[in-house]
């Protein structure tokens, strides 16, 4: 096929930072209209930076180097921004960050339709309504970003950035954070964009999306292409070890689970009921969490568990029953921490990582030693601590979150969905640390996840809120 063919064509382009520093090697790909091509790789392995690259959207620190051409014309950066929102589509990695926190769901979308599509008002407004009700949100019209989860936020995204029928779709981590009925319906819109003959380019952890938009995919660690070709043939027969490693451990088989022999439990929960506003969301529910044990909340998106770990933590009153905590004192230092399913809205991005964890250990006195034995035990680069946090990768985020609980050596840790934006070599990793970091300091995890195979894994009890 000639060059002439390729809707976008990359050749020789490269991530730098401004010194000169490669962070992506040179790669060149062709993308035609109606194919897909998915980057997998590690988080921190620079799909994301590809794809902002692609965008011109990079952060001020680094620049792209090499030639893109769409429709056969190169673009400098600024045609290719000039092409946002209208013939390229960008499916943001963190949903709660493109969506407006003071404006309800549907307002948002029937806006994109209005004023993006040019569509009249009351056209805008049924097309709004027959995409949130595709994407289960049909219910939801009239809540904010706040009020809804992770899963549902990241549904809505998708439905405002796909108001315009573009030429290209950039998803970036598309189904993270999903279970699986609603990834399922997120997978089908971008086979229908695809089918509709858009070109799609995928950035995702999530191995089922690879293999059933199929097309090509392209490998990528520590910023170098080590493996591409069609799908079908990476996924079932993969070449590099490092290709083999991440489907290996995208795979659950049953695990060896820790076995807490105390007789008191941190938590008693007896009987809880919990209300957001009229709606009732859990009804008579009763546990416990026993010191070294890892207890699963499961479920589909919307279903209470973020709900249930907010109440364990202290943050929401019961409307019913109650919730005992069995906790010695610990000279004023919180002892009930929550992982964040967005890791970014729990960190300041004005200032440096450093800084915020320098801060932390002197607020809370906390022993600053941890931090390089934490550090090195998570896979994560020193000089991640230079940069701000909006200025690392969600996966590298998400540890430096993990990291900072551990500092406070807690006793309870609600983890909401932690590991939806790792990928599965990386997600496993932290998750066995995680797990042994918890038993080593008598400390009990509550572990949400849509990830059945994960949960049945990792869990010791389980509580399915499907049933």
């Amino acid at each position: 096929m000639s060059k002439a063919a390729g809707l976008i064509e990359l050749h020789e382009v490269g991530v730098y930072l401004r010194d000169g520093s490669c962070i992506v090697e040179p790669i060149n790909f062709t993308l035609e209209a109606g194919q897909a091509l998915t980057l997998l790789g590690q988080t921190g392995s620079g799909k994301s930076l590809l794809a902002q690259a692609l965008m011109a959207d990079l952060p001020p620190d680094l620049l792209v180097q090499g030639q893109i051409k769409f429709q056969g014309q190169e673009l400098s950066s600024k045609q290719r921004q000039e092409l946002w929102g209208r013939q390229w589509l960008m499916l943001p990695q963190e949903p709660r960050e493109a969506l407006d926190p003071t404006m309800p769901l549907g307002k948002q979308v029937a806006e994109g339709f209005r004023y993006v599509a040019q569509k009249p008002k009351a056209q805008a407004w049924q097309l709004m309504l027959k995409k949130l009700q595709g994407l289960g949100l049909g219910k939801f019209v009239n809540f904010y970003p706040h009020q809804i989860s992770g899963g549902m936020a990241q549904r809505a995204a998708f439905a405002a950035a796909t108001c315009l029928e573009g030429q290209l779709l950039i998803a970036d981590e598309p189904t993270k954070g999903l279970d699986e009925y609603s990834r399922q319906q997120v997978i089908d819109l971008l086979k229908a964009q695809q089918e509709a003959g858009v070109a799609i380019l995928t950035i995702t952890h999530d191995l089922e999306v690879a293999k059933q938009l199929g097309g090509k995919i392209m490998v990528l660690a520590q910023g170098k292409l080590c493996e591409q070709g069609l799908a079908p043939q990476v996924l079932s027969a993969p070449q590099h070890p490092y290709t083999q490693a991440i489907i290996e451990a995208s795979q659950w088989a049953a695990g060896a689970k820790a076995r807490s022999q105390a007789v008191q439990p941190h938590v008693e929960i007896e009987h809880l009921t919990l209300h957001r506003g009229k709606r009732e969301i859990v009804k008579d529910l009763s546990f416990k969490l026993y010191p070294g044990q890892v207890v699963g909340l499961y479920g589909p998106s919307g279903v209470g568990k973020s709900t249930i770990g907010e109440a364990v933590c202290g943050l929401l009153k019961p409307s019913a029953g109650k919730i005992t905590w069995h906790l010695a004192s610990a000279k004023g230092r919180p002892q009930v921490l929550k992982l964040y399913q967005d890791p970014l809205t729990s960190f300041a991005t004005h200032v440096t990582l450093r800084t915020l964890l320098q801060d932390v250990i002197k607020k809370h006195q906390l022993n600053p030693q941890l931090v390089p034995q934490l550090m090195e035990k998570l896979q994560l680069n020193p000089a991640l601590l230079e940069r701000k946090a909006d200025q690392v990768s969600g996966g590298e985020l998400q540890r430096l979150a993990i990291l900072r609980v551990l500092l406070f050596e807690p006793k309870v840790i609600f983890a909401d969905e932690i590991t939806s934006r790792l990928d599965p070599l990386t997600q496993r990793q932290i998750l066995d640390y995680l797990v042994q970091a918890i038993k080593d300091l008598d400390c009990a995890l509550l572990l949400v996840s849509h990830e059945r195979g994960l949960i049945d894994y990792y869990c010791q009890q389980v509580i399915d809120l499907t049933a």
